[in-house]
């Protein structure tokens, strides 16, 4: 009997949570007099799957997926080298004060991102990077505290024994990083490549302080482009949310096991 109500609860749950994509799909399919109909229509009487080509080619949404593409991969690789080798020093290396830069690092993740809005882009405009994708990728490069933390606690499980024999073999630091530790990391670094992508992938404040000219644009802004001062094209912007939807939703479908072991590996040791 429990698992009955149990397994109804989490029926009903879904059934909440898909309602929202399952109206956007649907609306994106009808044509415009089904758009405002009251009461609303669920099911189109006409199935319209070439509004998804016409709203793709009403803006440029093939530079703007390039744009996108650009910021998604150099943002990821960044995050995954810089973090690696923060993490492996922090989880390897014997230093003074450690434990209390540690502390400092992740200290930073309570300070929101609104606060240093106004202070990056007084220096990125003085860089004169304002209205390039420079802001979106090259502070990814310079790690993330979050990511940092998941990495080092990973790294901590694995035995020092391992780096231990690869020192008497004569391996070098950047060696045992390399040959031993990113391997075995695989579930925490695909775990950080998950996160990444899909933060760069909907990022949309971003784009939108640090970019002026449409052609350098992300899916995120041109999608904004179909709301004007006296209407909104809401087919179009269900069409091309439905979309860009696609590629977050693919890459956790089948990341999703490993994002679970990533998770379940790091926060063992501390």
């Amino acid at each position: 009997m429990k698992k009955i109500v149990a397994y109804t609860l989490l029926i009903g749950f879904s059934l909440l949570f898909i309602a929202p994509l399952f109206w956007a799909v649907t609306t994106a399919l009808k044509s415009p007099q089904e758009l405002y109909l009251f009461p609303p229509k669920w099911i189109p009487s006409v199935w319209k799957f070439s509004n998804f080509a016409e709203a793709w080619n009403i803006q440029p949404f093939n530079l703007f997926l390039k744009n996108t593409l650009i910021v998604t991969v150099l943002s990821t690789l960044g995050q995954l080298i810089s973090c690696t080798l923060v993490a492996y020093g922090f989880a390897r290396f014997q230093f003074k004060g450690r434990d209390f830069l540690f502390l400092v690092v992740l200290a930073t993740m309570m300070i929101p991102w609104e606060v240093t809005m106004i202070p990056q882009y007084m220096e990125f405009n003085y860089l004169g990077w304002i209205n390039t994708l420079k802001p979106l990728i090259i502070p990814s490069w310079f790690g993330s505290a979050y990511y940092i933390f998941l990495l080092r606690q990973f790294i901590m499980t694995l035995p020092r024994e391992l780096d231990e024999a690869a020192t008497i073999d004569g391996a070098s630091k950047m060696t045992i990083l390399l040959r031993i530790i990113v391997p075995l990391m695989g579930p925490s670094l695909i775990l950080v490549s998950v996160f990444q992508f899909m933060s760069c992938w909907n990022d949309y404040l971003g784009p939108l302080i640090f970019l002026n000219d449409q052609t350098k644009y992300t899916l995120t802004l041109g999608l904004s482009q179909f709301k004007g001062m006296y209407g909104v094209d809401m087919q179009s912007i269900m069409a091309i949310t439905c979309l860009i939807s696609i590629p977050p939703l693919a890459i956790f479908f089948f990341a999703q096991r490993y994002i679970v072991g990533g998770i379940a590996t790091t926060g063992i040791k501390g």
